[in-house]
């Protein structure tokens, strides 16, 4: 949707936008692109092969090839460059738990009345299945897998040592960062099973040697160690206010003096808190999806940030296109004076690395 709906043809041509997003989720559950693989098809061979029915088929891969994912020439169908990867299990660039992941998402908010009505997420009385955890950490690094290095090419981290990915994930953004900053060490801060899929992707990079692994529950526990950057990427819109005002004191009492906090985030920009369109709407997944969460507006962040005691606040602009959220990245800074309140903390970056790594 773009714009405001003032006529019922605006709403009506908005609310069947439903219409694409179906095929496509339809040729993902079908596995489509992997049974087209690297051939070229007719309909008949193909709806044979995948024991579908020719003329569903045929109507679906019309519509795929309108939208660019499969290349029509007369009665034969291929795949378009982005169907024969990513979209490809067959493929080593397969996004598999990213495209599982937003499929599930038509069904989830399918129920979105429900959570409406009660405030609470979807399932908000299953505990969280470690198998599942691991599955949504995969997804994350594939949702970020081309945004990291465009991000960390643009933050100069010159004259930092120490990084924390707090909340991070896979730590792509940590590897990217680290990739960047040859004389950079980062720490990625998250749940056991997220962290080891953070292992197995830091395996396979050079910089991984200088990714360290920090299991802790960030709600309960304060950060040990020390660190000149803090990432916080994708986490505020998780917590209410209130937890995320704890969680800025307790990044403050982690920087070393100085030490910047880089919040990367859906925010809301305008006076009302109703744009950009993507962030209202991505409130409606935190509805769905955690207890507390929402997106909030630059700048009631900022004031969060300044009750905490950082300074010297502002958004950072990144080259369009090339970012996660528009203009979605917070810095703030500690002052000097958070180093006298920290003098009795123990450990260091570098003790956390040898606790964090066994």
């Amino acid at each position: 949707m773009r714009g405001r709906l003032s006529t019922f043809d605006d709403f009506r041509n908005a609310i069947t936008t439903y219409r694409l997003p179906r095929v496509l989720i339809a040729a993902i559950e079908l596995d489509l692109f992997t049974a087209i693989g690297t051939d070229t098809w007719a309909i008949s061979d193909l709806a044979r092969e995948m024991k579908v029915s020719e003329r569903g088929l045929a109507i679906l891969c019309r519509n795929l090839a309108m939208a660019g994912l499969l290349k029509k020439q007369a009665e034969t169908y291929r795949n378009s460059r982005l169907g024969a990867t990513a979209l490809n299990a067959s493929h080593p660039a397969y996004r598999g738990d990213y495209l599982r992941l937003i499929t599930s998402h038509w069904t989830d908010w399918g129920r979105l009345l429900e959570s409406v009505k009660t405030g609470l997420p979807l399932d908000h009385d299953e505990p969280d299945d470690p198998d599942y955890r691991r599955r949504f950490t995969w997804a994350m690094h594939h949702r970020t897998l081309e945004t990291a290095p465009k991000i960390a090419a643009q933050i100069d981290l010159r004259g930092a040592r120490t990084l924390l990915d707090l909340g991070g994930g896979p730590g792509t953004y940590a590897m990217a960062f680290l990739a960047k900053n040859p004389t950079l060490r980062a720490t990625v801060c998250d749940r056991p099973a997220a962290l080891d899929v953070a292992k197995e992707i830091a395996s396979t990079h050079k910089a991984g040697v200088r990714l360290s692994y920090l299991p802790l529950d960030v709600m309960v526990e304060d950060i040990p160690g020390a660190y000149d950057v803090i990432w916080y990427s994708n986490v505020l819109h998780i917590y209410s206010p209130q937890d995320n005002q704890m969680l800025f004191r307790r990044m403050l009492a982690s920087l070393n003096p100085g030490g910047r906090l880089l919040i990367q985030d859906a925010f809301l920009h305008d006076k009302e808190g109703l744009f950009p369109e993507e962030a209202s709407l991505f409130a409606v997944s935190m509805l769905l999806f955690t207890e507390k969460g929402n997106t909030y507006s630059a700048a009631e962040t900022k004031a969060w940030l300044t009750e905490a005691g950082f300074g010297r606040i502002k958004v950072l602009k990144m080259k369009k296109g090339t970012e996660d959220w528009e203009d979605g990245i917070l810095e703030a800074r500690s002052s000097g004076m958070t180093a006298r309140t920290r003098v009795r903390r123990t450990g260091s970056a570098t003790g956390l690395r040898s606790r964090s790594s066994r």
